[in-house]
């Protein structure tokens, strides 16, 4: 029979494994934020920008929505960016009543350069791992990440 101390020595592999993506989230984290800083952004302006990059341009209320926050927050993260030259708003060509929001120049040079820093770093963290091992790791965070939202970890519920 084990004792209480043999126990606490040897947590369970789950509970391992939990503990690992605690550190590997910390980790990424740190990063991210340093990476966001070095261009002059918060992690809620770099969401901005790439929801901008990726989905093109968009009415303000509609960005909100995507983002998950109020359009008086959207507002005030899109005066900042605006501020920095980073995007534009512009009437709607259709709806006068909507502002479309649209990345500038600048806006798609730093989200370029954050995408560019993100497949760098995925290049050198799975060089080596074969392909087959790469793509269960991406299974299994994708079966994770679920399960997190389905429970209502992220706060997207």
């Amino acid at each position: 029979m084990k004792s209480l101390h043999d126990m606490s020595e040897r947590p369970a592999p789950a509970t391992v494994s939990l503990d690992r993506l605690f550190e590997l989230a910390e980790v990424l984290g740190a990063m991210m934020q340093r990476g966001m800083a070095e261009k002059g952004l918060t992690t809620a302006r770099a969401g901005v920008l790439w929801a901008l990059f990726h989905g093109g341009p968009v009415t303000q209320r509609a960005l909100a929505t995507q983002l998950g926050v109020t359009p008086r927050n959207v507002t005030g993260l899109l005066d900042a960016l605006q501020e920095d030259g980073l995007v534009v708003r512009e009437a709607h060509p259709t709806d006068r009543r909507a502002t479309l929001v649209s990345l500038t120049d600048d806006g798609r040079s730093v989200t370029s350069a954050l995408r560019g820093g993100r497949d760098d770093l995925a290049a050198v963290l799975f060089a080596d791992v074969p392909a087959d091992r790469l793509a269960t790791f991406t299974t299994i965070l994708g079966q994770v990440t679920e399960r997190l939202r389905a429970v209502g970890i992220d706060g997207s519920d």
